[in-house]
């Protein structure tokens, strides 16, 4: 094996966030293999501070602020016929950057997380290519164009059909396809129709250690005399904006009716107006960023992951599990994962159930600690990052032909 060019639409460092948790722990599995070139967007000069941090540990890193507005995206999508956010991610300054590195003739190996940047492999490329699209996309987008009004309708229509051309024309190149979860992968390939041997499942992991209820975690230095109901997540992400609007102006008033002074605690970085106005409502908080998550987590009666639309492994509800936490998920949030429903976690049809199961674990305290107990065995025995990703040298060893190459 050559040199690595490791691609990625957002700086895998430090590991403080969903995409980002995977992207940094296949990243450092990648630079145990060989030297590996690290080229990705940043999000702000917070960010372009951790590219300068990463340098010493890897062969190269590159790192560009994404400043392109979303209307310019917009109108390159259009006048294209591409997907919008594909051409979010749309930079000549660092296509020239991976041209240049290609140019040197030491990359073997092109590792791509998330499709964004399958625009920067190309098409001569005479490597290996793994493309990590994490989770199929296309589909998401497809969700949302059954929602909202017929203008937002007819745009995410748009994009859920030119980002699965995108992805099969992708895929079609592509040495391998990973997906995060079984049930993506085989979405994946139903859509695709590639063979299964080019479509495979890479699952995401869980620091268990970091992640333990036992660990020296802070308190929180918020004052709540009555149960604590949690929600973590990337506030500014629709999905996420969504389950705490609905789990606010819907299951917590039921759940009101039998916990009067039970708080629903929204955690996580960056929550929109929309967001916040939801603090206006009774027993509603709006943390906004936290030192560590793991304080609220700790704090938490009853974790919630109320999503209607989630693809692939939500990182919440295994960070919740390995901290021993009852977890109760929607259908959507818990599918990726493996875990027994009522064992593990509890899985919700609707908002109805949510809160009938919620007011079930904070009347029954004992029940809610043995479902958290026995969640955080079921992660620590089957969710490490060493045993989601071994499979990713025998990914990198293969050949053209998608055959195992010789040691």
């Amino acid at each position: 094996m050559g040199e690595i060019l490791f691609l990625a639409h957002r700086i895998p460092w430090p590991a403080d966030r969903g995409d980002k948790i995977r992207s940094h722990n296949i990243l450092l599995h990648l630079a145990a293999m060989a030297p590996v070139h690290v080229v990705s967007f940043a999000d702000d000069e917070r960010d372009m501070g951790f590219a300068r941090e990463m340098e010493p540990k890897f062969a190269s890193v590159f790192a560009e602020i994404r400043r392109k507005p979303q209307w310019r995206a917009g109108a390159e999508g259009l006048m294209s016929g591409s997907p919008v956010s594909v051409k979010s991610f749309a930079s000549g300054r660092m296509a020239e950057h991976v041209e240049a590195l290609l140019a040197r003739g030491n990359i073997s190996h092109i590792f791509c997380f998330s499709g964004q940047m399958a625009q920067y492999v190309p098409a001569s490329f005479a490597g290996i290519f793994i493309m990590d699209f994490v989770d199929v996309d296309s589909a998401k987008f497809e969700s949302y164009a059954r929602q909202g009004n017929p203008v937002m309708r007819w745009i995410h229509a748009r994009e859920g059909r030119t980002l699965s051309a995108f992805e099969h024309a992708v895929a079609a190149r592509a040495d391998a396809s990973l997906l995060v979860s079984a049930a993506e992968a085989e979405l994946f390939r139903q859509r695709s129709g590639l063979a299964d041997s080019r479509v495979m499942a890479l699952g995401n992991g869980i620091d268990t250690i970091s992640y333990d209820p036992a660990a020296e975690i802070p308190e929180i230095e918020v004052t709540i005399d009555g149960p604590t109901i949690v929600f973590t997540g990337q506030m500014d992400y629709r999905p996420n904006i969504e389950a705490v609007t609905d789990f606010a102006l819907h299951a917590l008033p039921l759940i009101h009716a039998q916990f009067p002074d039970a708080e629903f605690v929204i955690v996580g970085r960056n929550p929109p107006a929309q967001v916040l106005a939801l603090a206006k409502h009774n027993g509603v908080i709006v943390t906004g960023a936290v030192d560590d998550v793991r304080s609220w987590l700790k704090a938490a009666d009853v974790v919630v992951a109320p999503l209607r639309i989630a693809r692939g492994v939500q990182n919440k509800v295994l960070e919740a599990m390995a901290m021993a936490k009852a977890v109760v998920a929607s259908v959507s949030a818990a599918e990726g994962i493996d875990a027994a429903d009522g064992i593990h976690f509890r899985i919700a049809a609707d908002v109805n159930a949510e809160a009938k199961i919620v007011c079930e674990l904070l009347a029954d305290p004992i029940a809610a600690r043995k479902l958290g107990e026995n969640a955080r065995r079921h992660v620590v025995s089957h969710y490490s990052w060493a045993g989601q990703l071994s499979d990713l040298h025998t990914i990198m060893a293969m050949d053209g032909d998608m055959q195992v190459a010789a040691e």
